[in-house]
């Protein structure tokens, strides 16, 4: 998952109406006009997709990344081997791979110093207390630090500089401090550059969201090369320390070098299936450098796999096509998925049904996230036809008697790019960074106070870091999704207005997924959280 460790500073996150405990039969879900007969259709797929399959996908990538340093980040011969890896499989089970061959420019950073130099002198430690935002220009800068329209009470509420405006009086030269929210930060950045401050440190928000950490060190992109300032990313205690202190001058300090990375990703198609009705089943297949990622995401990507094999092992005959994607440069920022949409035709686009996105689907201290498709819980819903995609799997998990928590669409994984295109999206994840609540420890288990991951973008992610109980519950769960979607007929093309009769009436069922995909949800043109 794209966004690395961002700090151990505590989050007490309230869920309260937002968890849901099921307990009651589920409604129907798609099904080819076979109403509740999906369930019982997808029961072979369910019972084919194991968690003792999956792990052995685990550990042939635990063997990969050790034969190559230690991890499989794009543009090493670890991902090369990993892809080369699922290929085999995919390929033994039947189908024909495609590899999307795309480069990127990643900025590697040489250097990283942050330090308050006055009134008192604090060094702060790479990567635990800060790190240097993707793209980040380099410089050495010591001065006088600038607050922009920070919110430091209440539910801190941030537009921090997302507006020109936030900039008045602004002194050129000082170093803007700038608070996590409202816009991407390639916009805070912009602006802080543009209005003369010679860098930009951007802090954590400082609030509540349910499966991401808001407090602990903020760890983004500015998207591609061109904010000619330096720019860090940091925790919102140090945020507020620096925001507070009466004559707070800092030094930032980054030398930085350009590194073109040529990578692909992996694609494979069911032979049967309406190409018109496509649903990419996706997730990334590259690691951080620093460690395996056998959970972050050996866990998604060997799930998917294992579900193409059995799903082609099955003879399943989908009514819609099913594209398996395994994407390349999600931890350099989204990479792969960012580019196979960049190459689609706006024909293409309209092509494409859905996406589910499989991201960490086995944290060893885990909730059973899904994606917030509606914005109910959450308030930012994905492009329509998300909330149908949502319910598949709120109602296969209400089915199976177990409790899900929502989580929303913040840009953190390949989701992102199908939904800035107006294609419907949802997905599962069981947690990264972020720290589990005494509320959510009651309804899911494990330590409260505690990373669902504590292994997150580490060295310690490795086929050790797996709750193989989680893991199976998601293995059934992505495999009744992808039968569902691969499964649910759309009259008249699937994308048009109405969703049937679903949510008591409101016109959200599941005979479609979404309205021509013109619209994208409120919020994701500016995505607050895009990192």
């Amino acid at each position: 998952m794209h966004i690395k460790r961002t700090g151990r500073i505590l989050a007490a996150t309230s869920l309260s109406a937002a968890l849901v405990v099921a307990g009651v039969a589920a409604p129907a879900v798609a099904g080819n006009g076979h109403g509740s007969d999906a369930q019982s259709s997808s029961a072979s797929l369910r019972k084919a997709v194991t968690a003792r399959g999956i792990t052995a996908h685990l550990d042939a990538l635990q063997a990969i990344a050790d034969a190559n340093g230690g991890n499989r980040a794009a543009g090493t011969s670890g991902h090369v081997a990993s892809a080369e890896y699922v290929e085999r499989q995919l390929q033994k089970a039947g189908y024909t791979t495609t590899r999307q061959p795309f480069s990127y420019t990643k900025v590697i950073v040489d250097l990283a110093a942050f330090s308050q130099t006055a009134p008192t002198v604090v060094d702060y430690a790479y990567p635990d207390e800060f790190y240097p935002m993707d793209y980040t220009a380099s410089g050495d800068v010591t001065a006088a630090i600038s607050p922009v329209d920070v919110n430091l009470v209440g539910d801190r509420a941030s537009t921090s500089g997302c507006e020109a405006e936030d900039f008045a009086g602004f002194v050129a030269g000082s170093i803007a401090l700038l608070q996590r929210g409202s816009c991407d930060f390639a916009v805070k950045a912009s602006n802080a550059a543009a209005a003369g401050a010679s860098a930009a440190i951007v802090f954590n928000q400082g609030n509540d969201v349910p499966g991401d950490d808001r407090f602990g060190v903020v760890q983004g992109t500015l998207g591609e090369p061109g904010i000619l300032i330096p720019v860090v990313g940091t925790s919102y205690a140090i945020g507020e320390t620096l925001a507070t202190t009466v004559g707070s001058t800092v030094r930032v300090a980054l030398q930085t070098h350009d590194e073109t990375i040529n990578t692909f990703n992996v694609l494979a198609d069911t032979k049967k299936g309406n190409p018109d009705e496509l649903v990419v089943v996706g997730g990334h297949l590259d690691s951080v450098l620093e460690g395996p990622g056998i959970n972050d995401n050996g866990s998604g990507s060997a799930a998917i796999l294992e579900t193409a094999i059995q799903f082609s092992k099955l003879k399943i005959k989908p009514t819609n096509k099913v594209r398996f994607a395994f994407w390349s440069g999600e931890e350099d920022g989204l990479q792969g998925s960012n580019y196979y949409v960049s190459q689609l035709t706006e024909a293409q686009i309209e092509s494409h049904a859905l996406n589910l996105n499989f991201d960490m689907v086995a944290s060893p201290n885990p909730v059973r996230f899904v994606y917030d498709g509606d914005g109910d819980a959450l308030g930012t819903a994905g492009p329509e036809g998300s909330d149908a995609i949502e319910d598949i799997f709120l109602n296969y998990f209400a089915s199976q008697g177990l409790a899900t928590a929502p989580t929303d669409f913040d840009g953190r994984s390949d989701y992102f790019a199908f939904i800035e295109a107006g294609i419907p999206a949802g997905g599962l994840f069981t947690g990264a960074e972020g720290i589990k609540t005494e509320e959510e420890a009651a309804i899911f288990g494990g330590t409260a106070g505690e990373p669902y991951d504590p292994c997150y973008h580490s060295a310690c992610d490795t086929n050790a870091n797996l709750d193989q109980v989680v893991l199976e519950q998601m293995a059934d769960a992505i495999a009744h999704a992808t039968f569902t979607a691969a499964d649910a007929k759309a009259p008249g093309h699937g994308h048009g207005g109405g969703h049937g009769g679903g949510h008591g009436g409101s016109g959200h069922g599941h005979n479609g997924w979404g309205n021509g995909h013109s619209g994208h949800g409120p919020g994701h043109h500016g995505h607050p959280n895009k990192h």
